[in-house]
């Protein structure tokens, strides 16, 4: 039984709601001194080497921090000349530079790094390209000096040696030189020093060099920079307004899931009540869009065969994100009593052949002079050998007769077949399509499902509720024909325009990857034509609904192009909610047809699309966009009738709006307690209670309520019957 390895190779290909950055935006956002960044920088796998093209699309900001780490680079060699460098790319927050030095670096050393910084900006030194031959470099590596301010015998810039090794036969190989600091560099940097605007430096990491945990581990010097101090101090006071927002820290608070390590394991969240009903609501929300929208639910299997996951093509490439098979043995009872049976008519048949085996080795020392020695099993042989050729009868002949039909019975059983738990949803809904005959009149076929899905994430990857091992997924596949592909694809844009209203997202883009040419065979399906049909039909429909898209190649999925959905908080942090992704490859590998008009079968399109993404990425990313200030229809609370005393009358009357909520469906809940209302206001505030109905003795006179809501406030009192309907209606419509 084969058994797969969790490994921290990630695969070519990733799933809708997946993101195609695995840290998921977030790790990278936060300041040096947060206290979970540090260890998950140092974890981080190595970006491939840019190629000469990509540095040359590279931004302004990103130019900025390249230079920012040479600049960086140069004043760590004035404090520490020994110093030896690995590679100093820009990143998306930010740049660092891999450093060898004796001296740990600390944040206490940052000031005097960046007092030294700032003299190299002052010096407005140029950065000046220098083209050299492969043979220059090695010299100059050997000397000390690239990386350095000046030659260095005996101390020879190792690391840059190994990256000259990377640098591809006849791609030119170049210097950038500022004021005293030469370094191996393909660029591109700003034209000055003085060009680079603010900076700082955030944290120190470990990192191996080039990413392999073989090599050498070096100081990662993590900074950041802009073009200016106003934009700085905006990225900061956003890092810190989401330290306050951290999704693990509200939750918490609010009671809204808890990952038990020790029972349940980590990277599996339990929903606590107040979590399950915003799970509750937002399946609610989807449930309703996709039935308007002609979607049939179904549900599936938290489990397959092997042969579902090989058939998709996941095994054995998604492997390493899949947990482990368990093995399930069909004919368990029957190949035990066949095994037992064997082992019964081995051990006779050995006494059976001891007769034999002595005068075959009396036989073979006449012969030969040496008497040979039969173990248990070469007795057996020598009495089958004589079964098969008819030199034995009687009782010997019986048993070997039986012996030899047990173990071809045994041989006959099917081997146990080993079942995995679901990493994905599309290859059971490929088998939902494949239980029918379809027809074109059967098309669009529109099956969803919030399908629970495992996968094993490297336990330095677990993040909250933002990487886990368990995910309930907004899952749904479209197939569909070529004709109908653009209005559905649309459609689930249109979806997602929706949710970013009811979800108050002002701000997103659609980032649509592509395939490439060199790709084709090995990273992506090998169908040129395919691709490109189903290329030019996205385009087509993005550039013809308007929809905020940029076109990036070379990362697209493996069976199809992909839409990468790019969402903004409030408070400016990015992340990536779901994944559009059109599938030319996978159905035709489930042999997946509907016939068609001109009755001939052929092979839908699919559509995989999670809108919604997970529950638990997806309500991370709410808890810190709402920083958990949930709207009325998803508030875990929603509403808290508070006493003013607990009078007989007065709570009797409480309990009666109490029930009219619930019975409403609306999450209501009561403080009738003895203690002062003030004391009761604090608690639903802190428990960010969205509204709360305060009632005393003159509301109750009046048949009214004194409302108010969380944050804002007394807004007065109203009639009781005014008040519930309106709270059913704001719910009702999902008001922000």
């Amino acid at each position: 039984m084969r058994h797969f390895d969790a490994v921290s190779i990630r695969p070519p290909f990733l799933h809708p709601c997946y993101p195609r950055n695995p840290w998921f935006k977030v790790f990278s956002l936060f300041h040096a001194n947060h206290d979970y960044t540090a260890p998950m920088q140092s974890d981080k796998p190595e970006a491939q080497r840019k190629t000469l093209d990509d540095r040359a699309k590279m931004s302004e900001l990103e130019r900025i921090r390249h230079s920012a780490a040479h600049v960086m680079a140069t004043a760590i060699l004035r404090l520490w000349p020994e110093a030896q460098f690995a590679a100093g790319p820009p990143v998306e927050n930010g740049f660092y530079y891999d450093v060898d030095l004796p001296h740990r670096i600390s944040p206490e050393d940052f000031a005097k790094i960046e007092e030294e910084m700032k003299k190299e900006i002052k010096a407005n030194n140029v950065f000046e390209k220098i083209i050299v031959t492969r043979e220059q470099a090695i010299k100059d590596a050997e000397s000390g000096r690239l990386g350095g301010l000046t030659e260095r015998p005996g101390n020879k810039s190792k690391f840059k040696l190994g990256n000259l090794a990377d640098i591809p036969e006849g791609e030119p190989i170049s210097y950038f030189k500022n004021g005293d600091f030469l370094d191996l560099c393909a660029g591109p940097h700003v034209m000055r020093t003085g060009n680079i605007g603010a900076f700082k430096l955030t944290q120190v990491a470990s990192a191996y060099y080039k990413g392999d945990e073989k090599n050498p581990q070096l100081q990662r010097i993590y900074g950041t920079a802009f073009k200016n101090k106003t934009e700085m101090e905006a990225y900061f006071k956003m890092i810190e307004e989401a330290k306050k927002r951290d999704h693990r820290k509200i939750g918490e608070e609010m009671g809204l899931y808890k990952i038990d390590t020790e029972y349940v394991g980590p990277g599996l969240p339990l929903w606590l009540p107040k979590g399950g009903a915003i799970v509750e609501a937002l399946e609610q929300l989807a449930k309703e869009t996709e039935f308007q929208a002609g979607y049939v639910r179904v549900k599936t299997p938290h489990l397959a065969r092997e042969k579902m996951y090989t058939t998709s093509g996941h095994l054995p490439y998604y492997a390493e994100s899949m947990f482990p098979p368990m093995e399930m043995d069909e004919h368990r009872d029957e190949r035990k009593a066949l095994e037992a049976n064997v082992a019964i008519l081995e051990t006779t048949l050995v006494k059976f052949a001891d007769p034999i085996a002595k005068a075959k080795a009396e036989q073979r020392q006449l012969e030969t002079g040496t008497k040979p020695i039969y173990t248990n099993d070469g007795k057996i042989s020598l009495a089958m050998e004589q079964f098969k050729a008819g030199g034995v009868s009687g009782e010997i002949a019986t048993v070997c007769r039986d012996l030899t039909e047990a173990k071809q019975k045994l041989k006959s059983l099917p081997p146990a077949d080993g079942y995995f738990l679901k990493a994905m949803n599309c290859p059971h809904h490929h088998r939902v399509f494949a239980a029918e005959p379809r027809s074109y009149r059967d098309l669009p076929l529109r099956l969803a499902e919030y399908g629970t899905c495992y996968r094993y994430e490297q336990s330095g990857e677990l993040f909250g509720l933002m990487r886990v091992r368990s995910l309930n997924m907004n899952d749904a596949h479209i197939y569909c024909t070529e004709e109908q592909f653009s209005d559905e694809f649309n459609a689930v844009n249109e979806m997602y325009l929706k949710y970013f209203k009811i979800f108050g997202i002002d701000k997103y883009v659609m980032r649509f990857s592509t395939s490439s040419p060199e790709g084709l065979g090995k990273k992506y399906v090998n169908e040129p034509e395919l691709w490109k049909k189903t290329e030019d039909m996205v385009r087509k429909v993005l550039i013809d609904s308007k929809i905020n898209f940029i076109e990036v190649p070379n990362e697209a999925a493996f069976y199809g192009p992909k839409i990468d959905v790019q969402v903004w908080s409030v408070i400016g942090r990015e992340f990536t909610l779901a994944t559009n992704q059109v599938d030319f490859a996978v159905p035709a590998k489930f042999g997946l047809t509907y016939r068609d008009k001109d009755n001939t079968d052929k092979t839908p399109l699919c559509i995989h699309r999670a809108p919604l993404g997970t529950h638990e990425r997806f309500i991370g990313f709410l808890i810190e966009h709402y920083a958990g200030n949930f709207p009325l229809w998803l508030a875990p609370e929603q509403v808290r009738v508070i006493t003013i005393g607990d009078d007989e009358k007065l709570v009797a009357y409480a309990k009666e709006i109490v029930k009219e909520l619930r019975a409403n469906m609306v999450r209501c809940d009561s403080d009738f307690g003895t203690d002062k209302v003030n004391g009761k206001i604090l608690r639903a505030e802190e428990s960010k209670v969205h509204t709360m109905l305060v009632v005393g003795g003159r509301d109750m006179d009046a048949g009214a309520v004194s409302v108010r809501l969380h944050g804002k406030g007394n807004v007065g009192a109203k009639p009781k019957g005014e008040v519930i309907a309106d709270i059913v209606q704001s719910i009702k419509e999902r008001r922000p």
